[in-house]
C-alpha cells in the first residue's frame, strides 16, 4: 500500500511539474511576440493579420477534435463575434503600440486586462474596492504615471505607444468576457478558431485602410510565421493545457515573466536601457497585475495572458 500511495504521489508531483513548465514556457514564448512584430517588415496591423490567419488550419483541427455537445446558437454566435471584434481592435492598437514604445511598457500594458476586470467586477457588485484591491488599483495608477512620464520624457511618440498598449489592455478585458461566456459551450479551441475566423478579416481592413505594406518583404515570412505559431499556437496551447491546474496566485507570478523577458529581449536588440525610475513603474505595475490576478476567482481553462 505504502508503495502505490508513494507511486501516486510521484505521478501527481511529475504531472504537476509538467504543468508548470507547460506555464512558464508559454508565458516566455508569448513574451516574443512585441520584438517578432517588430522584426516583421508588414506593417504592425498586417502582422496581427498574419498572426490570425495562419494558423487557423491547425485550429480547426484542434477544435474538432476538442469540440463539445454544445451547438452554436445564435447567443454562442454574438458571443464570438463580439469577442473576434474587440480581439481585432486590441491587437491593431498593441501592434501600433509595440512600435512606439519599449517592449517591457508595451507587454505590461498590454496584460492590464487582470485590474481593468478587477474594476469591471467591482462596478458591476456596484461596491468599493477592499484589501489589496486597493493595493492593485493604488499600484497601477503609481506604476502607470511613472512608465509614461518616463516615455514623455523620451518623446511623445512613446507615450502615444504606452497609452495604444493601455487601450489595447482595455479591449483585451472586453474580449475575455464573451469570449469566457462562449467557452462554456463551445470549447477552449472551437472559441480560438471562431475569434481568428472574425478578427482577421477585421485586421486586414485595419492595415488596407491605414496604407500599410500587407504583403512581407525583405524580411520574408519569417517574423510573420514564427509570430503566428508562437502566440497562437505554442503560447496559447502551453496556457491551455497548464493554466486550469493552478490558482490566480501562481498564474500571476507567471504572468510577470512576460515583461521581464520583454525588457531583456529590449535591451538586447534595441538597447532601450531601464533606468531605476522604469523599474520601480515597472514593479508597481507588476505587483498590481499580480494583486488583481489574487483577487479574481479562478476561472477554468481562462486564458489571461498573451
Amino acid at each position: 500500500m505504502a508503495v502505490t500511495t508513494e507511486s501516486v504521489a510521484e505521478k501527481n508531483f511529475q504531472a504537476r511539474a509538467w504543468h508548470f513548465a507547460a506555464l512558464m514556457a508559454g508565458n516566455f514564448v508569448l513574451a516574443l511576440g512585441p520584438w517578432l512584430v517588430r522584426l516583421a517588415d508588414t506593417g504592425p496591423v498586417a502582422a496581427g493579420f498574419w498572426r490570425m490567419l495562419l494558423p487557423l488550419p491547425l485550429l480547426a483541427v484542434l477544435a474538432w477534435h476538442g469540440r463539445r455537445r454544445g451547438p452554436l446558437d445564435r447567443k454562442s454566435a454574438l458571443l464570438v463575434v463580439a469577442a473576434g471584434l474587440f480581439f481585432a481592435f486590441d491587437l491593431a492598437s498593441w501592434h501600433i503600440g509595440i512600435e512606439r514604445t519599449r517592449l517591457a511598457n508595451a507587454t505590461l500594458f498590454g496584460n492590464a486586462g487582470s485590474v481593468i476586470l478587477m474594476i469591471w467586477g467591482l462596478l458591476a457588485l456596484r461596491r468599493a474596492p477592499r484589501g489589496r484591491e486597493w493595493l492593485a488599483l493604488s499600484a497601477a495608477l503609481g506604476g502607470a504615471a511613472i512608465l509614461m512620464g518616463r516615455s514623455l520624457e523620451i518623446s511623445t511618440a512613446t507615450l502615444v505607444g504606452d497609452l495604444l498598449c493601455l487601450l489595447a489592455g482595455v479591449f483585451y478585458a472586453f474580449y475575455l468576457l464573451p469570449a469566457q461566456r462562449a467557452r462554456a459551450t463551445l470549447g477552449q479551441w472551437s472559441v480560438l478558431l471562431l475569434v481568428a475566423l472574425v478578427s482577421a478579416p477585421v485586421l486586414l481592413a485595419f492595415a488596407l485602410l491605414m496604407g500599410e505594406p500587407v504583403w512581407p518583404g525583405e524580411a520574408g515570412w519569417g517574423p510573420v510565421v514564427a509570430l503566428a505559431i508562437s502566440s497562437q499556437l505554442i503560447g496559447q496551447g502551453l496556457l491551455v493545457f497548464s493554466l486550469r491546474h493552478f490558482p490566480p496566485l501562481v498564474i500571476g507570478v507567471a504572468l510577470l515573466t512576460q515583461p521581464a523577458v520583454a525588457a531583456l529581449v529590449g535591451w538586447l536588440a534595441f538597447d532601450e536601457v531601464l533606468g531605476l525610475p522604469d523599474m520601480a513603474g515597472m514593479v508597481l505595475v507588476a505587483c498590481a497585475l499580480l494583486l488583481a490576478k489574487m483577487a479574481e476567482p479562478r476561472v477554468t481553462g481562462a486564458i489571461r495572458t498573451r
